[in-house]
């Protein structure tokens, strides 16, 4: 796209700059002629502004980050709102917000070269700039779809955060989707954000068929670095859970609420997971399937090369989110606890009703 285009589309945004921000900056509120938020990606706060209408001091749409110095237009606003990398998507959001048609693909636009660099697709970048857009479960469709599927162990889950418009692409060749997602940080061991895992969910709620994610091919991915690191809940110490989904180690977390647990994402990710000096005994969290089968036992042989005891507990279904839905809270917790060690019986499972 042109130049004296992408000017245009900014101007058109200018007209209508209150419902811009009523969307895309939907964490702050309108206060005289200016929408005030935390900054450019919706963060809750007060230290952005932007102006609505055009006044004697500049025209509407342009904002200004006072704790920052950041400055721009409302395609800066989409840009960074959105988490995207590519102007066309910026133009072809903006296209569809403003209700235009989608021109055909043309050169990449050069806009972006005077202002900061964008990160890499897909980079650890990219995953921290996407989980610092979102923000926290409590009250959103996230814990909604948690607790739809029996999860009500939410405690320590600062890794988890919602994001109302999180971008998804079937493809490269298809149109970009939006749809409410729940964005996971991956992190190593110093607690460093090295990635993201996004479920993309159904903003209708909850169905047998979908388990209450979107009805889109790929519901799940991930990106940034992910080889040895993982989605954590709590800290980890002498003792840790270690298995693959999040869904299937909040589930038994419900059963041991205090167990320091983290979810890999996948078979592959588990065997390769890194695993804290401090550990003594490690339980990994089979999922019932020839993948999971795999996982386990590298993992065990990494575990006990290191001098940690490595003790497999198994679900009775697929996983441990099918127990507790479908054999109930109950049943999980007793066929956890003889798979569990006496001392840790005490020490993780006592605290539950």
């Amino acid at each position: 796209m042109a130049r004296d285009n992408a000017s245009e589309l900014a101007r058109r945004l200018a007209r209508d700059a209150e419902a811009v921000c009523r969307h895309y900056l939907s964490n702050g509120r309108r206060q005289g002629r200016y929408w005030m938020v935390g900054d450019v990606r919706n963060t809750p706060g007060r230290s952005m502004f932007v102006r609505l209408k055009e006044s004697a001091k500049g025209p509407a749409g342009k904002w200004t980050d006072a704790a920052s110095a950041e400055h721009g237009d409302l395609l800066d606003v989409i840009r960074e709102s959105c988490g995207f990398i590519d102007f066309r998507d910026v133009v072809n959001e903006a296209r569809r917000f403003l209700s235009l048609p989608r021109p055909e693909l043309e050169p990449k636009p050069n806009r972006l070269r005077s202002r900061k660099s964008p990160a890499p697709l897909g980079s650890p970048q990219a995953a921290r700039r996407l989980f610092g857009m979102s923000q926290s479960i409590l009250g959103t469709l996230v814990e909604a779809y948690l607790r739809n599927r029996g999860i009500t162990a939410l405690h320590e889950t600062g890794s988890l955060r919602f994001h109302p418009y999180c971008y998804y692409r079937p493809n490269e060749h298809s149109a970009t989707e939006t749809w409410p997602a729940m964005i996971a940080a991956v992190t190593d061991l110093s607690g460093h954000l090295t990635g993201a895992h996004r479920t993309w969910l159904d903003p209708g709620g909850f169905s047998e068929m979908t388990l209450g994610k979107a009805p889109i091919d790929t519901p799940k991915r991930a990106m940034g670095d992910l080889l040895g690191h993982a989605v954590r809940f709590g800290v980890a110490g002498e003792v840790m859970a270690a298995g693959e989904g999040i869904e299937t180690m909040l589930s038994l977390r419900c059963a041991l609420p205090t167990m320091p647990m983290v979810a890999a994402l996948s078979a592959a990710h588990l065997s390769a997971i890194i695993l804290p000096d401090t550990l003594r005994r490690l339980y990994i969290a089979r999922d019932n399937d020839p993948a999971g089968d795999g996982a386990v036992a590298a993992l065990i042989d990494r575990a006990q090369e290191a001098g940690i005891e490595a003790i497999v507990i198994s679900p009775r279904l697929g996983d441990f989110n099918e127990d507790l839905r479908l054999l109930g809270f109950d049943a999980l917790r007793v066929a956890s606890r003889v798979q569990v060690v006496a001392q840790d019986v005490a020490r993780f499972m006592e605290l539950v009703a």
